[in-house]
C-alpha cells in the first residue's frame, strides 16, 4: 500500500506531536511566523528593536524561506 501525500505528513504530525511539539493554527506564513519570533526574542532577551534591527537580525538568520512569498511581508 502506497501512502498517501496527506497520510504522510498526518502521520509526521503526529510524531512531532508524539516529540512534544505544539501545532500552531496561528502561524501559517512568514508575516506570523517572524511576527511571533520577534515577540519571543524581544521576551527572551528583554529587548525591544527597532524593526530596522530586528530586519538585520532576521536576515543574519535566514538563508532561504520555508514559505512562498504572498505579497511581500510588512
Amino acid at each position: 500500500m502506497v501512502a498517501s501525500e496527506a497520510q504522510l505528513e498526518d502521520q509526521l504530525v503526529a510524531k512531532l506531536g508524539d516529540l512534544k511539539y505544539v501545532h500552531r493554527d496561528d502561524i501559517r506564513d512568514r508575516v506570523t511566523l517572524e511576527r511571533n519570533f520577534r515577540t519571543h526574542f524581544e521576551a527572551l532577551n528583554r529587548v525591544r528593536l527597532t524593526d530596522g534591527e530586528f530586519e538585520r537580525r532576521i536576515a543574519g538568520i535566514i538563508a532561504g524561506d520555508v514559505f512562498p512569498e504572498a505579497g511581500g511581508h510588512g
